[in-house]
């Protein structure tokens, strides 16, 4: 048999070698095009590839930590490394297939966000595009990649965002991967809430934090477990106490919730502090008269319901828990189990309500929002939400604040809750629709500050804006409204 030889050399050929799979990477790459392509949420999508990639041989747990690195890297940085990229190439960015950016976009993240040496994280990704791409694009991908690899992150970000005193805006969007008109809604809010500490450095700060990886943060229900309880059954090194709330529990990185017994038997859950601290927050807030029934009107998918009805059930009262969605009441269903206290879980829309009008003693409607407080924990939502959007949302939060008015008797609490700080999903909300009662008189806006011992931070009230950078929390906002007899 002949040797193939080279079509001009005349030297052999090098035998062609079949592209190399590396299993995180693959998985990574999948999680990025299913939430380009289908709008997937990387925290439901991720998961399901993990669990179908451990079925194969050789992957092991720490290619899943990596594979969930570079996902959640890669979706928080997405901005700068788009910058960097398109600094690259001579095209532009619209103009780039979207299978080969994603490539590129994990490649950037392994040069300029991690350890990785550089050698190693043009090979391993120009190995991945030869496998998911072909050879030919592949070599687009090298030729990007050796021109990122030329210099780090911070030097990158002086070259390709405009100076700060030209455009402020576009300067941090870059430098923190955040879209434009994101830093501009969440500068202002800044401004509203903390007018003396709401300057370059400490909105720098805020989108920082946006970028950081949140711990893991657990919920003791209580009287079913403690947050000392749960402290105890696991090594004194993995977990740490919440910073605010009396259940709260955080696990160091790497925690896996699923190892906990109290999580397990579902006495405890997953649940973001800024979440545990309005929940509480209504359970504590004064009323005049009983208090025996309490409404949930949004509760899927049902952290705050479960901590609202073990609450509950402390004092003997019973919770309502309604949800529009039945797959979304199915879970509010399965964390309410095993709950001491009465409850009851409907599929009802808080528009059009199953209930008499003054039932209830105390209400929470958490609305529908653009989720702008939790971009720790669904950084692709800051790349999926347009500004639109957010007033696509307020005809439904001024209809669900005006329904839970609605449902609460004289003398009892509403609590207007939003993962969002935006101003006109928060504030702006609660204004408008108070504005409805004046001539009536018959609501009144309570300070929830005293709600939240030992929280500093929380600005002059009489409502509550919580911040990442301020309180290691989601920006979850609450407003604390009483029905007046």
């Amino acid at each position: 048999m002949s040797t193939p030889t080279g079509p001009k050399s005349g030297k052999p050929a090098r035998p062609h070698r079949r592209p190399k799979k590396d299993p995180a990477r693959m998985v990574a790459f999948q999680a990025l095009r299913a939430v380009d392509e289908r709008d997937a949420y990387a925290n439901l999508i991720l998961p399901s590839l993990l669990r179908k990639a451990e079925k194969t041989e050789g992957f092991e747990r720490r290619d899943a930590a990596f594979a969930t690195e570079l996902v959640y890297g890669t979706l928080r940085l997405r901005g700068s490394y788009d910058a960097i990229i398109g600094a690259c190439i001579d095209r532009p960015l619209s103009k780039v297939d979207p299978n080969v950016l994603d490539v590129l976009s994990l490649g950037a993240h392994q040069l300029l966000g991690t350890r990785i040496p550089a050698h190693a994280a043009v090979s391993a990704t120009v190995e991945l595009a030869r496998v998911v791409l072909g050879d030919g694009r592949a070599k687009f991908v090298n030729a990007v990649m050796r021109k990122i690899s030329t210099q780090d992150l911070d030097t990158w970000l002086e070259q390709v965002a405009p100076p700060f005193e030209d455009d402020p805006e576009d300067n941090l969007a870059v430098n923190y991967s955040h879209p434009r008109w994101v830093v501009a809604a969440l500068w202002d809010s800044l401004g509203v809430w903390q007018p003396d500490n709401c300057g370059r450095a400490a909105v720098s700060e805020l989108l920082a934090a946006d970028n950081d990886r949140p711990a893991v943060t657990l919920v003791a229900r209580p009287g079913r477990s403690s947050a000392q309880e749960i402290r105890d059954s696991l090594p004194e090194e993995d977990t740490a106490a919440g910073r605010w709330s009396p259940y709260a529990v955080r696990l160091v990185e790497g925690g896996e919730p699923g190892l906990v017994e109290a999580v397990r038997e579902n006495r405890a859950g997953v649940q973001d502090e800024g979440s545990q601290l309005v929940a509480s927050a209504l359970a504590d807030a004064p009323i005049d008269g009983g208090d025996g029934l309490w409404l949930d009107v949004c509760a899927g998918p049902g952290g705050k319901a479960a901590l609202l009805g073990a609450l509950a059930a402390q004092r003997g009262a019973a919770l309502v828990a309604s949800e529009s969605q039945p797959h979304r009441a199915a879970l509010v269903a399965r964390a309410l189990d095993g709950n001491p206290g009465p409850y009851t879980v409907i599929t009802a829309d808080g528009l059009h309500p199953a209930w008499r009008s003054g039932s209830f003693d105390r209400v929470l409607v958490d609305v529908p929002c653009s989720g702008l407080g939790a971009l720790r924990r669904r950084p692709e939502s800051r790349w999926r939400r347009r500004p639109e959007d957010v007033a696509a949302f307020g005809p439904l939060q001024r209809g669900l604040l005006r329904s839970a008015i609605e449902a609460v008797r004289p003398g009892g609490v509403v609590a207007y809750a939003t993962c969002s700080p935006h101003l006109a999903e928060t504030r702006v909300v609660v204004q408008d629709v108070l504005r409805e009662h004046e001539g009536l008189g018959d609501v009144e806006w309570i300070d929830a500050r005293p709600l939240l011992p030992g929280v500093p931070a929380l600005g002059e009230g009489p409502d509550i804006q919580l911040w990442p950078h301020l309180h290691g929390t989601d920006a979850m906002y609450l407003a604390l409204l009483r029905k007046r007899a």
